[in-house]
C-alpha cells in the first residue's frame, strides 16, 4: 500500500500550488460549512475547476463538510451534497451526524470521511465509524505512534496529520473561542484564544500554545503500520507553505532529503515537535509565532514560489510514431494509465535539406515542460528522405496532451446517484411538562452525601470503582450511573473497569465519546450521551436513537430559542449548571510550566481571569474550565422543551452541591457572584452565525 500525500487548500492558488508539490489529494471546503471559514474556500465555479484540475492530474479532491449544521441549514447542506455529487468530489469530511443520514439517503455511494473533530483514537470508534457508513477516519492528533498502529492497516481507512498546526485543545472538544469571544471553533470561526498569553504563575507565558507538529520522519513507518493517508494542515497559511510542505512530505515517504530548516523557516512556531507520538509531553511542545519567526518567512518565501512555478511531473508518455510515404504522419501516444492518443497528420513531404529522423521527433515530443506529462520511450518507423515540420510535430504534442487530460478527468472524476427528496425531520416525541429532571455529574461520591433520593434522576460518577461502591452504599444502583472518560489511551483498561462495575448492578453509562455507544450497544448498557458530543440538530438526534441512545445533552453552543425549535425523537437535555470545560487537553500546562509537584491547579489570561484546570492523570488528560459558573436555576421557563437538566460538579463541597440542586428545585438565582447564561442568550457572533430566531 502506498500512502497519498493529503494537501490543503484553502483557495485555488494554495491547490494549485498544493498539487505543483506533488499532492496526491487535497482538501478544500465551500463558503458554508468548513471548519476554516477563515480561509478564502470555494464558490460553485471554483470548486468545478478546482476538481477538473485535479482530476486530469490524478489528484484526489476531499471536501469538508465539517461544522456542526443547525436546522435551518439543513436545506442548504441539501444542495451542497448535490453539488459535491454532480462535480463527483472524492470524498467528504464530516463531523455531524446529520450529514451522514443526509448522504446515506441522498447520496449513498459519496464516500465519507470522519473528521478529527468527531475525536474517534479507538477500536471501538473505528467500529461505530463503520457502522455510520464512514470508509475513513481521520484520528485525533495526540495518539503516539502505538495508538497509531494498533488502528491503522484494518477495513476502516485511517488518515493521520503529519504536518501542521498543533491546537492544545482535543479537536472538536474545544469551547474557549465560543464562550469567550462568542467564535466558535466548531462552526468554523475560531479565534484562536490559545495563542495569547496565559500562565500558570505571574510570567508572561504561552501555556496553551503548541509547536507545529511534523512527523515527516516518522512517514516510512507510518506506512508500514497501514496508515493510508498523511495530512498536511494549513488551509489558512501561504501557497507557498502547502507547496514546500507537500514535497517534503513527498520526499521523506520517498526516503530522500527534505529541507526542514527551509520548511521551518517558511512558517514554525519556535521549530517543530513529534511530542505525542513519540509519548513526551513536555515543556519542548510549546512554542509560539515570534517576529524572528516571521522575519524567516518572509526571506523563505521568494525561494520557495521559485521552485514551484513548474508542473510536478505525475504522468508518463509514451509515443510510437508512422511516417510512411504518401502516407499520413500517424502518432500514438500511451501513459502510464494505459490510456491512449492518436494524431493523424498530413501526408509527409520529401525532404530538401534535412530529413526527418529520430532526433527531431525527441526533441519536439519531449518537449512537456508546461505539462505534468514527461516523456518515457519513443518507437519510431520512418521511410528514408521525408520531411515533417516542427510545428506539424508540436500540433501533434499538443493535441495527443489534450485527449490524454480528458480521458484522465473522466477516469478520476467519479459518478454519485443523487436522489431528489426532501428530508423529513423526525417527529417530536411527548416532552415531559412542569419540573424537569435533574442529572448530575460528580467527581466524587462524598458530594452526594447531603442529597435525598428525590433531589435526582440519575448520578454520574467517574470510571473509578472505588467511587461507585461509596455511591452505592448512599444510593440504588438505579440511580447511580459511570462517566466514560473524555480520552482515552487505553481502552482495555477501560472495558475491563466498566464490566466490574456493571458487576455491581450498574447499567447507565454517560458516554462522552461515539465509541463508547458501542460499547453500550455490545454490553447491552443504557447510554446516555452528553455535551462533547456537539449535537446541534434534529438529524443528529434521530440518528443517535437509532444508534440506541436513550437520551442526549445537546450542544452547549445552542441559543435556548434553537433548543426549544429542535424536533427530538429522543428525551434532550441541557448542560444547566457547571463550570464547563473550554478544552479537552492531552497536555497539561501546569505540568509543563512547573511540574506536577509545584502544581497551582489554575491557569491566568492575560486580563488575570482565572481557570481552573482539572486532572484526569490517570486518563492522561486534563479540561480547562471555565473561570464562571454556568447556571439557568431562574431560567427553566426558557427550556420548557427538554427533558432533563444536566448539573456537573468540579471541587464543590457537598454543601454546595445540595444548595445548586435546591436552586434548580425553587427556581431561583443562584447566590453566586460569577454566573453566566453561557450561550443560550448571547449566541455566537461573525458570519457563520445563522441562529437569530
Amino acid at each position: 500500500m502506498i500512502a497519498e500525500i493529503l494537501s490543503p487548500a484553502g483557495s485555488f492558488e494554495q491547490l494549485e500550488a498544493a498539487v505543483k508539490g506533488g499532492a496526491d489529494a487535497v482538501y478544500l471546503a465551500l463558503k458554508k460549512f468548513g471548519a476554516r471559514a477563515a480561509a478564502q474556500n470555494f464558490d460553485e465555479n471554483e470548486l468545478k475547476a478546482a476538481v477538473e484540475y485535479c482530476h486530469k492530474r490524478g489528484v484526489l479532491v476531499y471536501v469538508a463538510v465539517n461544522t456542526v449544521v443547525l436546522d435551518n441549514e439543513l436545506v442548504m447542506l441539501t444542495h451542497t451534497l448535490q453539488l459535491l455529487c454532480e462535480e463527483g468530489v472524492d470524498g467528504v469530511i464530516s463531523q455531524d451526524l446529520a450529514v451522514v443520514r443526509m448522504v446515506r439517503e441522498l447520496c449513498p455511494t459519496l464516500p465519507l470521511h470522519a473528521s478529527t473533530q468527531m475525536t474517534l483514537h479507538t477500536s471501538y470508534g473505528l467500529a461505530i465509524a463503520k457502522r455510520l457508513g464512514f470508509r475513513r477516519v481521520v484520528l485525533s492528533r495526540e495518539l503516539d505512534r502505538e495508538g497509531i498502529r494498533k488502528l491503522a492497516g484494518g477495513e476502516m481507512q485511517t488518515e493521520a496529520f503529519v504536518h501542521g498546526a498543533h491546537c492544545m485543545s482535543v479537536s472538536g472538544q474545544c469551547f474557549m473561542s465560543a464562550f469567550i469571544g462568542g467564535r466558535s471553533a466548531n462552526r468554523g470561526a475560531c479565534a484562536q484564544p490559545c495563542r495569547l498569553p496565559f500562565s500558570v504563575d505571574s510570567s508572561e507565558y504561552y501555556a496553551l500554545s503548541l509547536k507545529d507538529m511534523s512527523l515527516l520522519h516518522h512517514l516510512t513507518e507510518l506506512e508500514s503500520y497501514g496508515v493510508n493517508s498523511f495530512k498536511i494542515e494549513g488551509r489558512m497559511k501561504r501557497p507557498e507553505y502547502a507547496a514546500l510542505a507537500t514535497s517534503c512530505a513527498k520526499n521523506a515517504l520517498d526516503g530522500d532529503f527534505h529541507d526542514e530548516r527551509l520548511l521551518s523557516d517558511v512558517f514554525s512556531r519556535g521549530g517543530f515537535t513529534d511530542g505525542y507520538y513519540q509519548g513526551t509531553r513536555n515543556r519542548d511542545m510549546f512554542g509560539r509565532r515570534t517576529e524572528e519567526d516571521a522575519k524567516k518567512s518572509a526571506s523563505a518565501i521568494p525561494q520557495i514560489h521559485e521552485r514551484f512555478r513548474r508542473e510536478y511531473k505525475r504522468g508518463i508518455i509514451s509515443y510510437s510514431v508512422t511516417i510512411k510515404k504518401c502516407k499520413p504522419l500517424v502518432i500514438r501516444a500511451k501513459d502510464e494509465l494505459g490510456l491512449t492518443a492518436e494524431y493523424v497528420g498530413r501526408n509527409a513531404e520529401p525532404a530538401i535539406n534535412r530529413s526527418v529522423g529520430r532526433e527531431l521527433l525527441e526533441r519536439q515530443l519531449s518537449k512537456l515542460g508546461d505539462t505534468y506529462y514527461k516523456m518515457d520511450s519513443l518507437e519510431c518507423d520512418i521511410d528514408p528522405n521525408l520531411s515533417v515540420s516542427a510545428a506539424e510535430l508540436n500540433e501533434a504534442r499538443r493535441s495527443i496532451v489534450t485527449q490524454l487530460e480528458q480521458k484522465r478527468l473522466r477516469r478520476f472524476t467519479s459518478h454519485y446517484d443523487f436522489s431528489q427528496k426532501d428530508i423529513i425531520k423526525p417527529s417530536d416525541i411527548h416532552r415531559r411538562t412542569g419540573k424537569k429532571k435533574i442529572r448530575l455529574s460528580l467527581t466524587n461520591a462524598e458530594q452526594l452525601t447531603k442529597l435525598n433520593e428525590g433531589d435526582f434522576e440519575l448520578a454520574f460518577l467517574p470510571l473509578d470503582i472505588g467511587e461507585i461502591r461509596q455511591a452505592l452504599e448512599l444510593f440504588s444502583s438505579d440511580k447511580i450511573g459511570v462517566e466514560m472518560p473524555r480520552f482515552t489511551y487505553g481502552e482495555s483498561g477501560d472495558i475491563s473497569l466498566l464490566n466490574d462495575i456493571v458487576e455491581l448492578g450498574i447499567s447507565h453509562v454517560l458516554c462522552t465519546n461515539l465509541a463508547h455507544v458501542q460499547m453500550c450497544s455490545e454490553l447491552n448498557l443504557t447510554a446516555h450521551t452528553g455535551f462533547g458530543l456537539n449535537i446541534t440538530n434534529s438529524l443528529a438526534l434521530d440518528e443517535l436513537r437509532k444508534l440506541g441512545v436513550s437520551d442526549a445533552v445537546v450542544s452547549v453552543e445552542l441559543k435556548a430559542a434553537q433548543i426549544r425549535s429542535l424536533s427530538a425523537s429522543l428525551p434532550i437535555g441541557v448542560m444547566a449548571y457547571g463550570r464547563l470545560p473550554l478544552m479537552l487537553c492531552c497536555n497539561c500546562p501546569i505540568k509543563a510550566q512547573l511540574g506536577c509537584k509545584s502544581c497551582t491547579g489554575t491557569l491566568s489570561d492575560r486580563t488575570s481571569r482565572d481557570f481552573d484546570v482539572k486532572c484526569s492523570k490517570s486518563h492522561g488528560y486534563v479540561e480547562i474550565l471555565n473561570s464562571d459558573t454556568l447556571s439557568i436555576s431562574d431560567k427553566q421557563s426558557d427550556f420548557e422543551s427538554v427533558d432533563f437538566f444536566e448539573m456537573s460538579f468540579y471541587n464543590e463541597n457537598a454543601d454546595r452541591v445540595q444548595e445548586a440542586v435546591r436552586s434548580f428545585e425553587n427556581g431561583k438565582r443562584l447566590d453566586e457572584k460569577n454566573i453566566t447564561r453561557g450561550l443560550y442568550y448571547r449566541g455566537l457572533r461573525g458570519s457563520i452565525d445563522e441562529t437569530k430566531n
